[in-house]
């Protein structure tokens, strides 16, 4: 489509200082703070940010994650006082990741109905109605390998069992919605796994509840400090067999596509920063609302940074949040939701 603007007008080179004709002063609506919020594009709102929290048992307990500055493992009790915080600031939602008390082989305390997340669902609820409460929904956290799924000897190696690991998460999905959970996170990467918890939501009588799928999640270098927060590091290997290469974008539109037939009503790409242009792809290709998250080493790295003066902290989180924004994500998982609600608020 042709441009309906001139980029000159009869007489304009005479007028133009550098006699080019040029009419066009981009710099004219970058002058001052308030013709630049008019013509601002791209707009982050708080509503649409997820706050990542984590859960274990006990009462007072607030344990700091050392590679995660203002981030801790809490009680119920104290995940509670960090919701409504994060409901006080306009933050949109939380996502729950619990830490159990006991783990093993098969992690059976993903779908323990008075485990963390259950109690925690159950306790915003009641004291924080509103809020929009999330569940991550896979078995990391709860093995005592620390891989996301039932383990099988296969071809001369340990692998993740795909159909064995997909009924457990099924069972961990309908735990969570019993308790109240408002939306379904599965982040495990396991092939059919959307469509076995849908299919198990529905039996269950939770035809309502929306499942906001992990449906581009890269094996990546950024989830370092998240292994600290959810104590879910591999006991041996990693993670590759499941989740994606970093290498790899139409593959991205092939899984989630995939999960959007199964019945996927959000679509997430993990991380988000360095995945810019897979949250593009994703969102022209499906049109379905999109979520992206800002990763704990990308929380990190930035806190790393501004602590020894080379960035400057605030402005650093709003411009990276904006490009998520800008990418098309329409909802933002990150640590950082209640300080940028903030400083959103404050008019910064």
């Amino acid at each position: 489509m042709a441009s309906i603007v001139p980029a000159t007008w009869p007489g304009a080179a005479e007028s133009s200082p550098t006699g080019t004709g040029d009419v066009l002063r981009p710099r004219r609506l970058r002058a001052t703070a308030a013709l630049r919020a008019l013509v601002r594009e791209t707009r982050l709102d708080p509503a649409q940010f997820i706050l990542p929290l984590f859960v274990r048992s006990g009462q007072g307990v607030r344990v700091p994650i050392t590679s995660m500055p203002g981030c801790a493992q809490t009680s119920v009790d104290e995940c509670v006082r960090d919701a409504q915080a994060a409901a006080d600031a306009g933050v949109g939602g939380v996502i729950l990741f619990g830490i159990p008390d006991h783990k093993d082989a098969e992690g059976s305390g993903a779908w323990d109905a008075h485990g963390p997340v259950a109690d925690a669902v159950r306790a915003i609820k009641r004291s924080v109605p509103g809020l929009l409460v999330v569940t991550d929904v896979c078995l990391c956290e709860y093995t005592d390998h620390g891989h996301c799924g039932v383990l099988v000897e296969r071809r001369g190696r340990t692998d993740v069992d795909n159909d064995a690991t997909i009924a457990l998460l099924a069972r961990e999905a309908v735990a969570h919605a019993d308790a109240g959970a408002d939306l379904i996170a599965p982040s495990d990467m396991m092939d059919h796994r959307v469509a076995a918890i849908r299919s198990a939501l529905d039996a269950a009588g939770h035809t309502d509840v929306p499942i906001m799928s992990y449906a581009a999640k890269y094996a990546s270098a950024f989830y370092g400090p998240f292994r600290e927060a959810a104590e879910s590091t591999p006991s041996f290997g990693d993670r590759r067999s499941y989740q994606m290469d970093p290498a790899n974008g139409d593959e991205a539109i092939r899984e989630v596509l995939l999960d959007v037939r199964e019945g996927a009503d959000i679509l997430m790409v993990k991380p988000a920063g360095a995945y810019l242009d897979i949250i593009r792809r994703v969102k022209e290709a499906t049109g379905l609302p999109v979520a992206a998250y800002q990763v704990s080493g990308e929380y990190a790295m930035l806190h790393a940074a501004a602590e020894r003066g080379w960035i400057d902290l605030e402005r650093a989180m709003l411009e990276s949040l904006v490009a998520i924004r800008r990418a098309g994500a329409d909802i933002i998982l990150t640590y950082f939701a209640v300080s940028a609600a903030r400083a959103l608020s404050s008019g910064r």
